[in-house]
């Protein structure tokens, strides 16, 4: 139930701070879309505590859809939500297990902390990002993660971009790569 109201309040503030920034400047391209894919690694200390029991860990592949309100050109609010495209799996003598891997949903505030222009009309951002991460498992239950991100953008024609970047979970300590493409409206 708390969890529930929280991320009803976490929606109602994104819808605060769009229509904010639409009303403030609705030529500036304030909202970014884009799809792209992530995936997650275990932290050396737990695959160290897993090697006892288990061989190998597979790393999980997830689909990534990502939206981006930006009220302000510095300043983001990202919301993603990383689906799952395979079970979390290890290998125990040969064998391979499989488990269900949980859907995440999460947003937080993106700063860019550093721009510069490249040839052909382009611009290169580094952005970093403290969010929280709600992990929806699969016996309905809702878990708390916070979550530290870093992502390389490149802007081309102050539209289309493209980017790569990481993510660390301090709640459940895995790390992440994700990349993508989107537009910006």
């Amino acid at each position: 139930m708390f969890g529930k109201k929280i991320v009803l309040s976490v929606f109602f503030l994104f819808l605060c701070l769009f229509a904010r920034a639409q009303a403030v400047d609705s030529i500036a391209h304030n909202f970014e879309l884009s799809f792209g894919q992530s995936t997650l690694f275990i932290s050396n200390a737990y695959a160290q505590k897993l090697k006892t029991l288990y061989n190998i860990v597979v790393p999980t592949n997830s689909m990534l859809f990502f939206v981006d309100f930006r009220p302000l050109m510095r300043l983001k609010v990202p919301v993603f939500f990383n689906l799952p495209t395979e079970s979390k799996q290890y290998i125990i003598n040969g064998t391979l297990i499989s488990e269900k891997a949980a859907s995440t949903l999460g947003s937080g505030i993106e700063y860019r902390i550093l721009d510069f222009n490249i040839p052909y009309n382009s611009v290169v951002e580094i952005n970093v990002a403290p969010m929280a991460s709600f992990i929806l498992r699969s016996n309905y239950q809702i878990a708390f993660a916070p979550l530290v991100s870093s992502r390389i953008r490149i802007v081309k024609d102050k539209n289309f971009i493209m980017y790569l970047g990481t993510s660390y979970s301090l709640g459940v300590n895995t790390w992440g790569l994700f990349y993508g493409t989107g537009y910006i409206f």
